[in-house]
């Protein structure tokens, strides 16, 4: 096992040596001249950038969330720009054999001044008069003529172009997805029919919020944001689907804290998500319940018009801790509607077989990052929104933090009012 662990981790090093080679190539050494400080400065750069993301990477279980800061944002900032740069790179590939096949400016404008045909002089006979003593010689087709290689001037236009339009671009899709992330999350609604739903809790509304991550990089203020927009909904019951920290109690209960400022007449609910039982869940289930947040740890509570049960995340069966279906609902009533909270949605088909109605998860962030969505799919049944599983109904949030880069690119964060509607209503 620790063979495997070393030889993934050289793979990964060794990855991200050849990575930051080729962007050194490209925008480094490609536009600059040898010696010159754009040179040094992206020399340098691309050492250190590398060695920020890796200890954003490990610094959680390396260093105190204080120092853990100084690392977290230029280190996973980096590593969406470098996804990003990468993309860009890989169109700019395309484009530059185009590019340097360019005629020349001269050349273009040469070509419109060219002389446009041999007008006869006094001295040639006129057109119709015969030649004397003229043999024609034979004519030799001319060779066509190769095309003349770039000059190195025409190489570095291409290469300084191409270099700024991906960093450009880079720049530009990343700043976008920060922006969306630090300025928080923003409603969503979606209405799902249920056939056992009694006709008195038509139009009840569930906020749901997944996915928060609050670490090294969304504090306090993002706590805030969130739960004004919730409060501001006046829902009926609030749900917090599991992910809602990347450290512990003492690093980040602070940041937590507004969580009990949390209103709806059904209360708020909790259940753990995988990044919970990387900091330690037992702390964060007792923290939230101070907090006036009630954990669903394998349980149910029968609501006016539903059961509502929760599952611990699947991370906690290797602490003997994991989703128990039956002790959530093994001994309901099957006429009542149940609406289950479980982070992961991979858990669908357990709620299939347990005969739940509505399974509410998060877990995906809907890809964060395209083509991240592509990736998300091979290992979930669904990304994002709302799918039927047979007589289930998957609804998955896209989350309303991130993990990593606090960037989002093609999937928004999101708060979701699910409305339930009754068929009987």
């Amino acid at each position: 096992m620790i063979v495997l662990v070393v030889l993934g981790v050289l793979l990964v090093l060794a990855l991200l040596t050849l990575v930051h080679w080729y962007l050194w190539r490209r925008l480094v050494r490609d536009v600059s001249a040898p010696g010159g400080l754009w040179r040094r400065t992206g020399t340098v750069l691309a050492v250190v950038l590398p060695l920020l993301s890796v200890g954003a990477l490990v610094g959680g279980r390396a260093f105190p969330i204080a120092v853990e800061r100084w690392f977290a944002w230029p280190g996973y900032l980096w590593l969406a720009v470098l996804l990003y740069l990468l993309l860009a790179l890989g169109v700019g590939e395309l484009v530059r054999p185009l590019l340097l096949r360019l005629p020349p400016r001269a050349a273009r404008a040469g070509s419109a001044d060219a002389p446009a045909a041999d007008v006869p002089t006094a001295e040639d006979p006129a057109p119709d008069e015969p030649r004397v003593n003229e043999v024609a010689a034979p004519v030799t087709p001319a060779a066509p003529a190769a095309p003349a290689a770039p000059s190195p001037e025409r190489r570095l236009f291409v290469a300084r172009a191409v270099a700024i339009g991906a960093s450009g671009a880079a720049a530009a899709v990343v700043g976008n997805g920060m922006y969306g992330v630090l300025r928080g999350p923003r409603l969503k609604q979606v209405t799902v029919p249920l056939a056992k739903l009694p006709a008195g809790a038509d139009g009840y509304r569930i906020a749901v919020v997944s996915d928060i991550h609050l670490g090294p990089i969304l504090g306090r203020a993002h706590t805030q944001r969130i739960v004004d927009t919730i409060n501001a909904a006046k829902p009926d019951l609030i749900t917090i689907v599991g992910d809602l920290v990347d450290g512990t109690v003492p690093e980040l209960g602070r940041d937590a804290e507004p969580l009990a400022q949390l209103r709806a007449r059904d209360g708020a609910y909790f259940v753990t998500g995988n990044h919970e039982y990387f900091s330690g869940a037992a702390p964060w289930v007792d923290f939230v319940r101070e907090l006036g947040v009630h954990p669903l740890q394998n349980a149910r509570v029968e609501l006016g018009g539903f059961d509502l049960a929760g599952v611990n995340d699947i991370a906690g069966e290797r602490e003997g801790d994991g989703p128990d279906f039956g002790r959530a609902l093994g001994d309901r009533d099957p006429a009542r509607t149940a609406v289950l909270l479980s982070h992961q949605p991979v858990t669908i088909h357990d709620a299939v077989r347990h005969g739940v109605d509505l399974q509410l998860s998060g877990h995906t962030h809907g890809g964060q990052l395209w083509p991240g969505n592509f990736v998300a799919e091979l290992a979930n049944p669904t990304v994002a929104g709302l799918e039927r599983y047979g007589d289930t109904q998957l609804y998955v949030t896209r989350g309303a933090g991130a993990w990593g880069p606090p960037v989002r690119v093609g999937a928004p964060s999101d708060i979701t009012i699910v409305t339930l509607a009754s068929l009987r209503a």
